[in-house]
């Protein structure tokens, strides 16, 4: 058995493809890469549609392949073109290669492998000596393919969020079906156009907008502006994770304007912001301290508290405890935490929402961003939108990626 006819088996190929010459010739850096050419049968006819063909002419074609050992492998073919009955000119598909890629299907199953095993696609990159827009193509491929395939018919419970690329740069919007715990649907941008666009790709994919029960967001007016404008019948609930920010950012506000007095403060922004229940006793034992120490602040931190028991009580009553404690906070003056009342009564339509409608889980857009976060570090952002998007859809998607995992 010669060295073609040992290539041939060791990649797989099959009547009527076959390996006519092997060489190892000297790459860059005076490195060695491995170069096969792959011949076919002559008078073979190639299938189209329901009839078979001869071969009209052919084109050259060359694809990377895995490495064989330490060396580089580049596949070579003059792949056979054949001409219909209509004088169409079509190009015969290979088994080793997917239409209009540089690379193999193997190349790009492993590739794929390994960014699903979190490695970083410049890292990727590097593993596989090619270049970063390379296997972002071929990652964006794969992924989009599994994207077309999104079910949405049976969506009923969408959460929203945004997030910037990079810090401070271009922001994408998110659609999560709140049900199913994954990201259907991502967007360029963070205004009120991303729930038409939504709204256009829910149709497209089998869903229905009047089915859309309840719409978990933040408190942002184009958010606001969207989800009433292109889903009317939808209860718009604000998740929590948002409201206690605003709260907690109320309540820090409270402590810097303390600190400009009393330089004791400093450093105990983190204590101020946790529950007491979940800081250590050294911790507890400072927080108390400044409590007493600053009544001001220890006024603040105990509406912080009781605005919590109210959220994570969630009764019936909710709603009129609510309105209590927003009288309280109002009587007391404390100017950032009147302002975050003048927030809570303005938005009070959607927090009455997160009372009324429990069963639906927004807790979930929380975990999801955490994932989103992890991405970014690893790549240390994102320069092209569209590979964000991609990256977005396969670490929160839960995508069925199709790429093919035997074969060459």
């Amino acid at each position: 058995m010669n060295s073609s006819e040992i290539f041939t088996l060791a990649l797989g190929l099959a009547e009527p493809w076959y390996v006519s010459k092997v060489e190892l010739i000297e790459g860059e850096q005076s490195k060695k890469e491995l170069h096969l050419w792959l011949s076919f049968t002559r008078g073979y006819r190639f299938t189209f549609g329901t009839k078979e063909y001869t071969t009209y002419d052919t084109i050259d074609k060359t694809w990377r392949h895995l490495n064989f050992f330490e060396h580089l492998c580049y596949i070579h073919a003059n792949v056979p073109r054949v001409q219909t009955e209509e004088n169409k000119t079509i190009m015969v598909e290979v088994p080793w290669a997917r239409k209009n890629s540089g690379f193999t299907l193997l190349f790009e199953a492993y590739s794929m492998l390994l960014i699903e095993r979190e490695m970083p696609v410049s890292s990727v990159s590097q593993t596989m000596h090619a270049t970063d827009p390379r296997i972002w193509r071929v990652f964006n491929h794969w992924v989009h393919k599994a994207v077309n395939k999104i079910d949405m018919s049976k969506v009923q419970h969408i959460g929203v969020d945004e997030t910037s690329k990079r810090k401070g740069h271009n922001y994408i919007t998110q659609f999560v079906d709140l049900d199913t715990r994954k990201t259907i649907f991502v967007t360029e941008g963070k205004g009120a156009s991303t729930f038409e666009a939504f709204s256009k790709a829910l149709i497209e994919k089998q869903g229905k907008v009047e089915n859309i029960k309840a719409i978990s967001m933040d408190m942002s007016r184009s958010f606001i502006s969207g989800a009433l404008t292109h889903f009317p019948q939808a209860g718009i609930i604000f998740d929590k994770f948002h409201i206690f920010k605003a709260l907690n950012e109320a309540v820090d506000m409270v402590r810097r304007e303390e600190h400009k007095e009393n330089s004791l403060l400093k450093g105990h922004r983190f204590t101020l912001l946790y529950s007491k229940k979940n800081l250590s006793p050294k911790k507890k034992m400072e927080l108390d301290t400044l409590l007493m120490t600053y009544p001001t602040i220890g006024k603040a931190y105990g509406f912080k508290e009781s605005f919590a028991d109210i959220f994570n009580e969630c009764t019936e009553n909710s709603v009129l405890r609510l309105k209590r404690w927003c009288n309280i906070v109002e009587q007391s003056a404390i100017k950032p935490l009147v302002d975050f009342v003048t927030m809570v009564r303005s938005h009070m339509f959607g927090i009455k929402n997160l009372f009324d409608m429990r069963n639906v889980n927004n807790g979930i857009l929380e975990g999801l961003n955490s994932k989103i976060q992890l991405a970014k570090k690893r790549a240390r952002g994102y320069v092209n939108t569209e590979n964000f998007k991609y990256m977005v859809y396969f670490v929160t998607g839960k995508l069925k990626l199709d790429y093919p995992h035997e074969t060459l």
